[in-house]
């Protein structure tokens, strides 16, 4: 299946994935991450942001039929919804990092980052299911995560990565150091979240990093320690 075309002229797409988060007892789908990625598409330029809810496996798929049906040179899948073991939402990750990557050479997904608590346990799931796909990178959070700083950091990523050429994606080093220059500016040691026991774990021991480069020979690879040796260099001792 090729391609549909589309009416706009933007070269890229930051596709939004979200489940109500319901912050508060009073929070009836009033957060949402979507006003960020509307301040990186207009701070990137060339850049459109589509959005749709979801609730469970069945309006997943549709959700993510319905925001696929566009193609783009670069579009990236932000999958914001609460994260827990192996589910996000009422979604297992499987069938998520499944669904995504079944699609990603039809529709030029680039990338898939996880706004979720916990996925970032799953990066040998992560490396399995984006082998030989069209996905290039894929991240998330080994923790809980904290709603707003979380958010930040998630624009941050997206912005460098929404930024990239398609000749990029054939660089592991252009790749991570995309990803370094994203998280240089937030600290390695700052508390980012808990992790199932409620023991306190920092931003360098949260963010989880897979990276596989376009080209034969090039796997699926966790990339973590690799992004954050590069972000280090570029901050004061």
């Amino acid at each position: 299946m090729g391609i549909i075309k589309r009416r706009g002229s933007s070269t890229n797409a930051i596709l939004v994935l979200e489940s109500p988060w319901g912050l508060d007892e009073k929070d009836n789908n009033r957060s949402s991450v979507v006003p960020f990625m509307q301040g990186i598409a207009k701070y990137t330029g060339d850049t459109e942001v589509f959005h749709a809810n979801f609730y469970d496996k069945k309006s997943f798929d549709y959700a993510l039929d319905c925001i696929t049906r566009e193609g783009f040179k670069n579009t990236i899948i932000y999958i914001a919804a609460h994260g827990y073991e192996d589910k996000i939402g009422n979604v297992k990750v499987d069938h998520i990092l499944g669904e995504v990557s079944y699609i990603s050479k039809q529709q030029n997904i680039t990338g898939l980052l996880f706004g979720s608590c916990f996925i970032g346990k799953k990066t040998l799931e992560m490396e399995v299911y984006i082998q030989e796909s069209g996905l290039r990178w894929c991240m998330g959070y080994a923790s809980s995560c904290n709603w707003l700083e979380g958010t930040m950091i998630d624009a941050a990523i997206i912005g460098a990565m929404i930024s990239l050429e398609n000749g990029d994606f054939e660089s592991r080093d252009i790749i991570n150091s995309a990803f370094a220059n994203a998280i240089a500016p937030f600290a390695d040691n700052f508390i980012i979240g808990s992790d199932y026991s409620g023991d306190k774990v920092s931003i360098r021991d949260s963010l989880k990093f897979v990276c596989q480069p376009e080209g034969k020979g090039h796997r699926a690879k966790d990339v973590t320690d690799d992004v954050f040796e590069m972000a280090n260099t570029l901050r004061f001792d």
